[in-house]
């Protein structure tokens, strides 16, 4: 019997012939950058193949060795890895304005960053380690009820947020506002989250460790009740249970945001495509203002 050589599941195992012994972990697996590596054997295709597989930041890493092994063709090469990373639908969603993209790899980058789509009323962009959708609707696409006059609610524009106009509540005592979309515009298959993204006044009152009862789900089916605190305190005992309360958290573009609830986008085999949101107010009489709305993001769960 000869002897075997390879890596197993656990990272133990000989050395793959004519490659060096140092590796680069990733993932539990180990990615050999010696002075050959399987790249030299295999045909252009079936690394392509293979790498398509992984993920964009797994495709990083392999280009090290493509460059190496394929040379002046390399780029070719990368072509037909990152464009199986793009959404199938990738030629209808090239940001305005029209710019050309001298590779798939700057392509997938490209739409990467917030651009808006359906004239303002979205900002859709890739989520760059998996490559998934996401959207955010526009406080423009929300129905507010409880407050539909300029004494209760004003839109504004303010430059740190991605869309022309945002809601902001100025005096009310009770609200409900909400909105909803068509799941076409996302990932199928995949678990998604929605969050509401707003900021706080300095100047604001009535919404101190108040509950805000949130829900998400798709159009005919009963949505599961969540709540949601836009301005918790920390120093008091909460009247409601603390496990029931979606914490909100900051971002990195300086806005806040509240996890809604999540749901799996099947991709319209259920029959269920539309997917709605609500956010309720009404179990305080308090009059209150100083939560400014910029929209609805649904990205994949767990991810920010």
């Amino acid at each position: 019997m000869g002897q075997k050589h390879g890596v197993d599941s656990r990272g133990k195992g000989g050395d793959v012939p004519g490659s060096s012994s140092i590796g680069q972990k990733h993932g539990g697996g180990v990615i050999v950058l010696g002075s050959s590596s399987l790249f030299d054997v295999f045909p252009e295709d079936c690394i392509s193949n293979i790498i398509s597989f992984t993920s964009p930041r797994d495709a990083e890493l392999a280009a090290i060795l493509v460059q190496k092994s394929y040379g002046s063709v390399w780029q070719n090469f990368l072509d037909s890895v990152w464009e199986k990373f793009l959404p199938a639908d990738y030629e209808s969603l090239v940001p305005p304005p029209s710019r050309v993209f001298s590779s798939k790899k700057e392509l997938y980058f490209g739409l990467c960053d917030h651009f808006l789509i359906e004239d303002g009323k979205k900002s859709f962009w890739l989520e760059k380690a998996s490559g998934k959708k996401c959207v955010m609707l526009a406080a423009r696409e929300l129905w507010i009820t409880w407050g539909k006059s300029p004494e209760y609610w004003q839109w504004i524009s303010i430059r740190e947020s991605r869309f022309q106009e945002i809601s902001e509540l100025l005096n009310v005592c009770a609200f409900e506002m909400g909105g909803g979309m068509n799941t076409k515009i996302l990932s199928p298959g995949t678990n998604y989250s929605a969050y509401v993204v707003y900021k706080l006044r300095y100047r604001r009152h009535g919404l101190r460790d108040l509950p805000i009862q949130v829900g998400v789900g798709f159009k005919g089916q009963e949505k599961p009740k969540n709540f949601i605190c836009f301005d918790e305190s920390t120093n008091i005992i909460k009247e409601w249970p603390r496990r029931e309360l979606m914490k909100s958290e900051r971002r990195k573009d300086g806005w806040m945001e509240a996890e809604i609830g999540d749901f799996f986008n099947e991709g319209g085999l259920s029959g269920f495509d539309e997917i709605e949101v609500s956010i309720v107010d009404i179990t305080s009489p308090n009059w209150k203002c100083g939560v400014i709305i910029q929209g609805i993001e649904f990205r994949p769960k767990n991810n920010r």
